[in-house]
């Protein structure tokens, strides 16, 4: 398994995290380019690497991660002057390869399907990497990269990860937001949020055992009127989750009256 020589566009929670990850593996980071000089000397620092606010990597790297916002993808991804051999690969789930200007000749698509948070250390063993690049050579040097953490390849073109993030925001920027109205509905009654850690825990395990629509309880599943009008009553107090109450539970109660 070849170790490369890495650089990183950006130094925010995904950079963050793979240079991190990468650099406990023996891979050699070369430099760190962040419109925060803060940001960046603190990830290069941390790593024995260089660092700048330019996006000109004159040191040489066999290949730049670009881990930015979404919406900054495109303006980065144009600004970048590197060596001509050099892959280029970015880690966003809703672009492919499209988005690179036409002057890079080598570039792919490194996306971990994963969420992350800067005061959390993520493990990469097992996880998922989708990847797409421009030339087989390019992805087996991506492949490379993704296994020699620990990572799970599958390699699948835009359309189909696009999906993949789409499920992803589901799963995972969903669910949070509903953990958070749950924080939200239980501090009220006096109660920690802790309390719900095991009945968290089972779903989540139940879901993966069973299958999520095959785990499916509670009174929307079961139309239970009664108890979804006491429900949306209770949530008097917020018409936003009176909303979210009705919505979700209409879409619960259609999904399974299509099984029957």
């Amino acid at each position: 398994m070849t170790l490369y020589n890495l650089s990183f566009a950006g130094a925010g929670r995904v950079a963050g995290a793979l240079c991190r990850g990468m650099y406990s593996k023996g891979i050699n980071i070369r430099h760190i380019v962040s419109e925060s000089q803060a940001g960046a000397k603190m990830l290069a620092d941390e790593c024995d690497a260089s660092y700048s606010t330019s996006l000109s990597f004159d040191e040489p790297a066999d290949i730049i991660i670009v881990a930015v916002p979404d919406h900054r993808l495109k303006e980065v991804l144009g600004s970048i002057e590197c060596p001509e051999n050099t892959l280029v690969a970015h880690t966003a789930g809703s672009f492919g390869l499209e988005v690179f200007p036409s002057r890079l000749k080598h570039t792919g698509v490194f996306y971990p399907l994963q969420t992350f948070s800067k005061d959390r250390k993520t493990s990469f063993n097992g996880l998922p990497f989708f990847l797409e690049a421009s030339s087989s050579e390019k992805e087996a040097m991506l492949t490379d990269l993704a296994e020699s953490i620990g990572g799970k390849v599958y390699v699948v073109d835009k359309e189909r990860r696009k999906l993949l993030h789409l499920a992803a925001v589901f799963v995972c920027n969903f669910v949070n937001h509903m953990l958070t109205a749950g924080k939200e509905i239980t501090t009220k009654s006096g109660f920690s949020f802790e309390v719900l850690e095991p009945l968290i825990a089972e779903t989540v395990s139940k879901a993966m055992e069973l299958g999520p629509d095959h785990s499916q309880t509670g009174p929307a599943v079961r139309n239970d009127k009664n108890t979804i009008t006491k429900h949306i009553d209770l949530l008097s107090f917020s018409p936003e989750l009176q909303n979210i109450y009705k919505e979700v539970t209409e879409s619960i109660v259609n999904y399974y009256k299509k099984g029957l």
